[in-house]
């Protein structure tokens, strides 16, 4: 048990120092094998590759093809165009809620949440710059947009965080409709709250805005129409939705199928509607494929090292705690998704680690106990999106780099929205999933 916890303050602390989760993952899982008494060899080998190969093996095409519909909205304009829009719509006066408004759209859409931050910066910028908001609360924005109610609560959306789940409670992305709302209004209205009150307090302090050096903002006149933008993020989320009734998926393939084929409906939508940009989308796809890679290593690395820490005889006893609370199943799966996602400083592959553990075992207590497998998956989504957020998260780490911003100026606002209300919000949906309330 010990050893568990020291692999694990190992992992947070020297992901937050900056280092590669490549290497400190596997570093951190050997610190579990040794003190767990298994052959460090065989740990890494065998225990740690098989468990990194088997999420690769699973989510690849996700990562892949995601990746490569962010990059061809990316270049073509598209993203920039939707959001460009929609935060004019809103109006500058209200430029904490365009942002965060306008990322939502965008990953609900499907687009990476790392492509959606590089997209929504700029024009964010120019919206504080008109309202003379501090920038170092952009940040928070872009987070409370891209990183909670999008990413892991509306039903329906293609992040991966929605169809995990599908995969071991035989669920579908609209799976647990109303806590799914639910949860995602109390992220997006306590988010905006926050943010508002945030944004009172500073200027009542005497904060101004300030110029960045690091904005580059895409040329207005060369974006595309705002309309025809929105077409390829509408058809990813309408055939993920729609094409498991038309068409006959195999059952434990139905999610995977549908958010493969709606991907690539999406990349071929933006290709076809920007035809002229063609040369670009090609390097995109290019720039697309080579990102995912990165991006999957990173998940895959976090989850080997989940794997070794199944391994070890410590988490015996750490199931059997989580799974002998003495109340209903939903809140011990809230707790191990959001502690493992904390640990690992990912949703998903936190969320990964936790249901392949765990997952058979509560499929097996819907069953008996008469719960609904869509509850499950709600809440299992959610929780993934609480303690992911942490200083060591690569997303955090990755937002900050773009907006010039440090954990001391912006990461206070990056904690609330993406953490703590994260939580309340889990919350919630435990207690309606409790109640039946599906």
């Amino acid at each position: 048990m010990i050893g568990i916890v020291l692999g694990l303050a190992l992992l947070v602390f020297l992901a937050y120092k900056g280092y590669s989760i490549i290497w400190v993952a596997p570093v951190s899982a050997m610190v579990v094998a040794l003190t767990g008494g298994l052959s460090l060899l065989p740990a890494y080998t065998d225990t740690y590759m098989q468990g990194l190969v088997d999420f690769a093996k699973s989510w690849l095409p996700m990562f892949l093809l995601g990746a490569i519909f962010g990059k061809a909205m990316e270049v073509t304009g598209a993203a920039h165009s939707v959001a460009k829009k929609l935060s004019s719509m809103i109006g500058a006066q209200r430029a904490i809620l365009a942002v965060i408004i306008s990322c939502g759209i965008l990953v609900y859409g499907g687009i990476s949440l790392f492509v959606v931050v590089f997209a929504i910066y700029p024009i964010a910028v120019s919206l504080f710059r008109e309202a003379d908001l501090p920038r170092r609360l952009i940040p928070g924005c872009i987070a409370c947009g891209a990183f909670t109610f999008s990413m892991t609560a509306f039903p329906g959306n293609p992040q991966l965080n929605n169809i995990i789940p599908t995969k071991y409670f035989g669920t579908n992305a609209m799976s647990g409709p109303v806590m799914g709302i639910a949860g995602g209004l109390v992220m997006l209205v306590g988010g905006y709250l926050w943010l508002s009150y945030r944004a009172k307090k500073m200027t009542a302090a005497g904060e101004h805005f300030d110029e960045p050096d690091n904005i580059k903002e895409s040329a207005s006149e060369d974006l595309p129409n705002p309309l025809l933008s929105v077409v390829p993020l509408l058809i990813v989320v309408a055939s993920l939705n729609v094409l498991p009734m038309w068409i006959a998926f195999p059952e434990d393939k139905k999610s995977t199928y549908a958010i493969i084929i709606a991907l690539l409906l999406g990349i071929a939508a933006s290709v076809l509607l920007n035809l002229r940009n063609l040369k670009d989308i090609i390097g995109a796809v290019s720039e697309g494929a080579n990102g995912s890679v990165m991006a999957i290593m990173n998940t895959s690395a976090a989850v080997g090292f989940g794997t070794v820490v199944k391994a070890a005889p410590g988490f015996a006893v750490l199931t059997k705690a989580v799974l002998g609370i003495k109340a209903s199943p939903l809140i011990s799966e809230a707790l191990a998704v959001t502690l493992l996602a904390g640990a690992t400083g990912s949703s998903s592959g936190g969320m990964g680690i936790a249901l392949e553990a765990l997952g058979p075992k509560y499929m097996e207590m819907a069953t008996s106990l008469n719960i609904d497998p869509g509850a499950f998956h709600r809440v299992a989504s959610i929780a993934s999106g609480g303690l992911d957020s942490l200083p060591h998260c690569g997303a955090v780490i990755t937002l900050l780099a773009v907006a010039g911003m440090t954990h001391k100026k912006s990461y206070a606002d990056i904690g609330m929205v993406t953490c703590v209300i994260p939580i309340v919000a889990t919350v919630v949906v435990v207690a309606m999933g409790m109640m039946g309330i599906v």
